[in-house]
């Protein structure tokens, strides 16, 4: 069957609590996307819609709110950080997940070579973005980022699905000499 022979989907959509029950069942690593406005005042939220899209040019992407304080700030700035959260940093994906006031001053960071907010103590990597394209689609925008600089420390991700937290197992981590071989 050739791309012409197929149907044309048509009909309703799927309802927000069908794609939210898609979605949990996709694990993924847990960020928060930050940023800073004008007069220099950080911004961030968490972020799991997040996925490389490009190797040359280094370029990922992320998915922010529409009418989110941090997504103003990127397009004041024309930039972002994305700051890839640790295990323990379980608290901190929560902090930034809602409308908390001031969350900056509840967490340790600091300013990353560019000027963004780096959430030091709670992530094993943070990289530098520069705009390179935005895409408006129902309620986010899907930022295109250039990768500036990438920061990396020792650590194990925290993930997110079933709509909980998780850690990255110990044993995943082992070398190749430990994995089983999986061919026989």
């Amino acid at each position: 069957m050739g791309a012409k022979e197929l149907p044309v989907l048509d009909g309703p959509v799927a309802s927000a609590g069908d794609h939210r029950a898609l979605m949990s069942r996709f694990p993924t690593g847990v960020a928060v996307v930050t940023a800073v406005d004008t007069v220099g005042r950080p911004h961030g939220m968490t972020c799991s819609s997040m996925t490389s899209v490009t190797l040359s040019p280094p370029t990922i992407l992320v998915c922010l709110r529409i009418g989110s304080a941090t997504l103003r700030a990127v397009h004041e700035r024309g930039a972002f950080a994305v700051n890839l959260l640790d295990a323990g940093a379980r608290a901190t994906a929560e902090l930034f997940s809602g409308p908390v006031p001031d969350r900056f001053s509840r967490v340790r960071w600091i300013r990353s070579q560019y000027g963004l907010p780096w959430l030091v103590d709670d992530t094993l990597a943070m990289a530098e973005c520069r705009v390179s394209r935005a895409i408006r689609d129902g309620d986010h925008e899907v930022l295109f980022g250039r990768l500036l600089r990438v920061a990396e420390q020792p650590g194990i991700p925290l993930l997110y699905g079933m709509r909980s937290y998780s850690a990255w197992r110990a044993s995943s981590l082992a070398g190749p000499a430990e994995m089983k071989d999986m061919s026989a």
